[in-house]
């Protein structure tokens, strides 16, 4: 069970402030709402796997998905985020939200493994980069580091195109992966190259039961 009504849940989302000047090099895209409501909601109600769990996010941005977590009765929920200006802003949606038990460590997610991070979570949820422009890959790389990080379940995004490869890499890394859901991820035009208003993507909602991996 969830402590909030899905739409509860999305009218508190809908609060949190966004990225004020977007980084392009870091693929600075707000998780919509509808989406980080449906995501965390689903994680909790179908799995039960953030209530009174430690929580990471990854690449966290300004939090909407930490948000969402501690709104779901998290017990800790740790975001992770690279950019100076996003962590302030995370930090002050917290502020005004006061909300309890959620904080943003500035990192880089890429060098959390081998850190006392490891194992450290329950649960790891993510709106990683793409891995488009000139970030080929990193999408990989950040849910590798969230199987690291876990000793429960990885929930993330990923683009549809990118199905076959997930599930290769899951195989070798021991981890039980599964498409949750299929989405229509809506992107804003936000950058100058952007010509369209928005622009549909299809995109995967992975959900990784690490439970079983050999971690070194």
């Amino acid at each position: 069970m969830a402590r909030l009504k899905l739409k509860k849940l999305e009218e508190y989302l809908q609060c949190v402030d966004g990225f004020e000047k977007p980084k392009i090099l870091l693929e600075q895209y707000p998780t919509p709402p509808h989406i980080a409501a449906c995501m965390v909601h689903h994680i909790q109600a179908q799995h039960e796997d953030i209530e009174g769990n430690l929580v990471a996010d990854l690449g966290c941005g300004c939090g909407m998905l930490s948000i969402a977590a501690t709104m779901l009765g998290a017990q800790l929920t740790v975001g992770f985020e690279l950019d100076d200006s996003a962590v302030d802003t995370f930090r002050q949606n917290v502020l005004e939200m006061e909300l309890p038990n959620v904080d943003c460590v500035r990192a880089n997610v890429l060098q959390l493994p081998g850190s006392k991070w490891d194992n450290a979570f329950d649960t790891v949820v993510m709106n990683p980069p793409f891995g488009t422009k000139h970030n080929a890959g990193m999408d990989m790389r950040f849910l590798e580091v969230g199987t690291r990080l876990a000793t429960g379940a990885v929930y993330s995004l990923h683009k549809t195109s990118t199905r076959a490869y997930i599930q290769k890499k899951c195989k070798e890394w021991g981890a039980k992966g599964s498409v949750v859901a299929e989405l229509r991820y809506n992107i804003d035009a936000s950058y100058k190259f952007h010509k369209q208003k928005s622009k549909d993507i299809e995109v995967d909602f992975w959900r990784l039961d690490v439970t079983e991996m050999v971690k070194l």
